[in-house]
């Protein structure tokens, strides 16, 4: 890579950036799976704008869909008036999504980014309640303004902000065995535990950026059945979670539970365009006009694009069928990776088309990732150490692209151990302890 080429950016942009320190090339063009830089160089694409772009880059179908639309001179950005692009993508969703789920919501659309909407949530559950206090979980992540950073779990993201009340309690499987629907229980029964009845409690059913943690079935409808009995909201991020990423459309579902909110955007877009979706139980569409808005909340080409990716994957159970054969095929591909390195790589992790590896070490996360960008995949770790690699491939990959994005991985990690021969050594006990072959 030319240094020139980065001068622009090193010279002028904040230090704030973060991504592009990982992967120094200069991006020009991009189609479904792949990135290509200036140069024309093409990278398979395991980012996919943090999800994004779970239907890929310039998806045909949703780019042709948007670019009719802009041929015809129609509205763009209209605050939250009335508008033929958003009523269509209203009755898609309630048709194909709401509908086919026996889900009852109403849609609130919120400034477009992920923080805003969880914003939005917080706020509205403790208007309702009346109470201010929330529960978040160890490891969540749910954005990075005001109450939803307060809502981080992470300290380097949290930095020293307080907006509001916040329990934190442990998420499911982080104290072993103990369960942690009972303990939270046993708070709001002991009128001296010191916990204020929570307005709401909010957790990732699958938690992304805090490393691939799965919350159990049994776990979540423990939760659901205890939040409903005392009155608190329950409030599901799918953020990245959502559209698909963990193989239905809501990360919920496997569950078969109900949030009284659920909070949307990133992939909701349809092809990257910003958007953000609250579903609201009707009961509690307690909002007075304009008591929460934002400018952006009327942007008509996300609801174009996102109303024709509902249209061409989700109408009909196909598309929930692609995405179980490829959920098997990764994680067939990573525990066999796993079980050839033991002393290096901890467990696979994750659900669907949002799986990684855990590594015992950090630094093994990087240079795995150095080494996949080298040959030319992008992807990118997560974790409260960055130990784990964390595969986001577009959910419409082609298979001979997933195959060799694995096959990529597979090398990537093969030549870290090679490269490290005392771990063998020094993990042997913690290899064994774990029954895995040392």
């Amino acid at each position: 890579m030319n240094a020139n080429a980065l001068e622009a950016f090193e010279k002028y942009e904040s230090q704030a950036r973060s991504y592009c320190r990982e992967f120094p090339v200069v991006f020009a063009r991009a189609k479904s799976s792949y990135l290509y830089d200036e140069r024309g160089e093409a990278f398979i694409d395991f980012l996919c704008g943090a999800g994004a772009l779970n239907y890929g880059h310039n998806n045909d179908a949703i780019k042709q869909a948007v670019l009719d639309y802009i041929g015809g001179d129609n509205i763009m950005m209209s605050l939250d008036l009335h508008s033929q692009a958003k009523r269509d993508f209203i009755e898609t969703f309630q048709r194909l999504i709401l509908q086919p789920r026996g889900l009852d919501y109403r849609l609130q659309f919120t400034s477009p980014t992920g923080t805003s909407v969880v914003e939005s949530a917080i706020k509205l559950a403790r208007k309702v309640t009346g109470r201010q206090n929330v529960v978040a979980f160890t490891n969540a992540f749910h954005g990075m303004t005001g109450v939803s950073l307060n809502l981080t779990a992470n300290r380097y993201h949290r930095q020293a902000v307080g907006y509001g009340s916040v329990s934190r309690l442990p998420y499911d499987g982080y104290l072993g065995e103990i369960d942690t629907v009972d303990f939270l229980r046993k708070l709001l029964e002991d009128h001296s535990s010191g916990l204020d009845l929570p307005a709401a409690v909010i957790l990732e059913s699958v938690q992304g950026e805090g490393g691939l943690n799965v919350a159990s079935v049994q776990w979540l409808r423990k939760l659901r059945e205890l939040t409903a009995e005392f009155g608190i909201l329950l409030i599901v991020d799918d953020i990245q979670a959502g559209c698909g990423r963990t193989g239905r459309f809501f990360s919920f579902e496997r569950a078969q539970i109900e949030p009284d909110l659920v909070c949307l955007s990133k992939s909701i877009g349809g092809m990257g365009f910003p958007m953000a979706l609250l579903l609201v139980r009707p009961g509690i569409d307690a909002w007075s006009p304009g008591e929460d808005n934002g400018t952006f909340r009327g942007n008509n080409l996300a609801f174009v694009a996102a109303a024709e990716a509902l249209r061409r994957y989700w109408d009909g159970h196909a598309f929930e069928r692609e995405l179980a054969d490829k959920e098997a095929g990764i994680r067939r591909a990573l525990e066999t990776i796993a079980q050839a390195h033991p002393a290096m790589v901890r467990q696979v992790r994750g659900l669907g088309l949002m799986q990684g590896l855990e590594f015992h070490a950090e630094q093994d996360t990087a240079a795995v990732i150095q080494a996949c960008f080298e040959r030319g995949l992008v992807v990118e770790c997560c974790g409260p150490r960055g130990q784990v690699l964390k595969l986001m491939p577009a959910l419409t990959i082609e298979p001979e692209v997933l195959a060799r994005a694995l096959e990529i991985i597979a090398i990537a990690v093969d030549l870290r151990a090679a490269h490290r021969p005392e771990l063998a050594e020094l993990l042997a006990p913690l290899a064994a302890a774990q029954g895995a072959p040392a």
